[in-house]
């Protein structure tokens, strides 16, 4: 029987289907690059999917940072998630994730594929080699940049990119929490579990494989059934740095992150079987100890799923023009080619995991506010048409303790597919896109991405030199905000429009003078500290409302106006959207826009963070 065997070309291609990848590709795909995306799983997300199931975390770090959630792409796909799938079930998320892949123009998704080999040509990458597994045919995908978006920095490692494994010494970047002696020890993966109350006694019989574990060895491990916290899994606690202070998070209905192995295995990514093996004994090792070793307050629960598929925290990490250090983390360093953000605390796991049976599972780094990453840790040094995204990208171990998590890298990963689309359009390599960092930057913003001490200044946003009135706001909350450039609350700077109530609820924006305009951006406020994402941690689910943040404008009506008269017209209603993007059948010659806000998802005002037109 002969193998199938497809070959395409695309100007874009993507390697990894977790949120920075899809990210990646959607940028792209949407900045009209013909794009691929290749995941080597049956579902999108990677940790975030059904197969795994952690949720998504990341600047606003569970809610202890205010208003500092990710928005673009990420956002509109968890709100969409909460209008659709107001349970959070992950099996339901997985299939708006692939949904909004797999539908997306310009971009061709590639499941159960893996990346068997790249061919290079002078020094760039060429094509990648694939096996789609459920189909027996091989793919070969040539393309004009390629984004590493496999978490482990594969395809970079097979096209000859320098990167590193483990920790830097002290005295390379002069960070303080580093070691004095350079090492290769990582953090360790951990499967996921989840349990359900039957409403009766249930008993559970270890099977003989697992490993059995004493309270005196779990005693750093907070594991009764009681409604606790951690920066993995509950509400943030702010650890004092050194303390050994012990971490109380205690959900049993939702696995536990501190069951980790592999951070000082010879091989992470190549023993990965192994380790997963050894994690599937430490769970029922674990569950075996919370249901017959004294009370842990679990009689009733039962086991009712067990991850075969360990999350990830670290492996390689890609090298690229610049690495991003402790120092710029604990500064919020802004730099001038800043394209993301994070605010995550930087965290160091214990190296054996579940096994330091002496030691807190995890010192936690604290630090105020958030810090930006610079364009260049998006990038190569050395192969010069790929790019990174996700925990890969240019980063030392100790700052990689931050940008890890989900939320951080799906801003990444939309950035670094926004910069190749565009580096595609001005036939340019990636590293050349810092010549043209404005626009880029500017996209981003355009985009709702949200870059800390950046603001929009876009030339062709018919609404920066406009008039604005409304009918009613609140002190602090007047109607200029829709066109200061900032679209979300950044300290006390409100940032929006918020009316008085939404009896009297409209925003009129005077434009310079009558111009055609094509399209218009409206960015409404879900409430940018309030957690959406689905988790298993029952005092996460608590925090959230069941459905669309109440703060969301949910029907609303767009008018163009000239000398007075209506031209245009839209009403827009049940909107589960952040950022709206109306776009017109035909160019309309206006010189008033007016946005009449008639109903919320429950909130008592309409509140607008920004309004824009082209």
């Amino acid at each position: 029987m002969s193998i199938n065997l497809i070959t395409k070309t695309y100007e874009v291609v993507v390697v990894g289907g977790g949120l920075s990848g899809m990210c990646a590709a959607i940028a792209a795909a949407r900045h009209g690059a013909k794009t691929a995306i290749v995941q080597n799983r049956s579902v999108f997300g990677g940790n975030a999917s059904s197969e795994i199931r952690m949720h998504i975390v990341g600047a606003s770090s569970h809610a202890a940072k205010p208003d500092l959630a990710e928005t673009g792409i990420l956002m509109e796909m968890l709100l969409e998630n909460k209008r659709r799938n107001p349970y959070a079930s992950f099996p339901v998320f997985d299939s708006i994730l692939w949904e909004t892949v797999r539908y997306q123009e310009n971009l061709d998704t590639y499941l159960n594929t893996n990346m068997d080999d790249v061919v290079m040509e002078d020094g760039r990458i060429q094509t990648i080699i694939c096996h789609q597994n459920t189909t027996e045919t091989e793919i070969r995908l040539s393309g004009k940049i390629f984004i590493d978006a496999t978490g482990h920095g594969t395809l970079g490692v097979m096209a000859g990119c320098g990167s590193r494994l483990g920790t830097e010494s002290r005295s390379e970047f002069n960070e303080p929490d580093a070691p004095d002696m350079a090492n290769t020890d990582t953090m360790g993966n951990t499967v996921m579990f989840s349990a359900i109350d039957r409403g009766e006694k249930v008993v559970f019989e270890k099977p003989k494989w697992a490993y059995t574990f004493t309270e005196e060895q779990l005693k750093y491990r907070e594991h009764s059934n009681s409604i606790g916290s951690h920066a993995d899994g509950g509400a943030l606690i702010a650890f004092e740095e050194g303390s050994g202070r012990l971490p109380h998070f205690s959900n049993v209905d939702n696995g536990y992150w501190w069951i980790e192995v592999g951070g000082d295995w010879d091989d992470i990514i190549r023993q990965g079987e192994d380790i997963r093996d050894e994690l599937i004994k430490c769970v029922y090792g674990v569950w075996d100890h919370l249901k017959n070793q004294g009370d842990h307050g679990v009689d009733n629960l039962d086991l009712d799923w067990v991850g075969m598929v360990p999350g990830y925290r670290e492996s390689r990490r890609l090298e690229g023009d610049y690495l991003l250090n402790e120092n710029d983390v604990r500064a919020n360093r802004v730099f001038d080619d800043a394209v993301a953000y994070g605010g995550w605390q930087m965290d160091q796991h214990t190296v054996k995991g579940i096994f330091d049976f002496d030691k807190v599972p995890s010192r936690i780094l604290n630090y105020d506010g958030c810090y930006t990453i610079p364009y260049r840790c998006f990038y190569s040094k050395d192969v010069p048409n790929l790019m990174m995204a996700g925990r890969d990208i240019s980063t030392t171990k100790t700052a990689f303790g931050s940008t890890r998590v989900m939320g951080t890298c799906a801003v990444g990963g939309q950035a670094a597919g926004t910069a190749a689309a565009l580096a595609i359009q001005h036939g340019c390599e990636p590293r050349e896109m810092g010549a043209h960092i404005d626009e880029l930057q500017q996209t981003l913003l355009k985009d709702d991405c949200y870059i800390p001490g950046f603001s929009n200044h876009d030339p062709g946003d018919l609404c920066r030199s406009a008039f604005v009135t409304a009918s009613s706001w609140k002190a602090g909350c007047e109607p200029a905000n829709v066109i200061n450039g900032v679209a979300r609350r950044v300290g006390k700077q409100e940032n929006a429009w918020e009316s008085q109530d939404l009896t009297n609820a409209q925003l009129t924006l005077t434009l310079g003078k009558a111009a055609p305009v094509s399209q218009i951006r409206l960015t409404f406020d879900p409430n940018l500290t309030r957690e959406i994402m689905p988790s298993m941690t029952r005092n996460v689910r608590n925090r959230q409302v069941k459905g669309l943040p109440p703060e969301l404008v949910k029907d609303y009506t767009v008018e163009a106006l000239r000398d007075g008269q209506v031209v245009w017209n839209r009403a827009v209603e049940n909107n589960g959207h952040r950022l709206n993007v109306l776009d017109l059948d035909a160019p309309v010659t206006c010189d008033t826009i007016r946005i009449t806000v008639t109903a919320t998802h429950g909130y008592e005002t309409a509140r607008i963070y920004e309004v824009r037109a082209y």
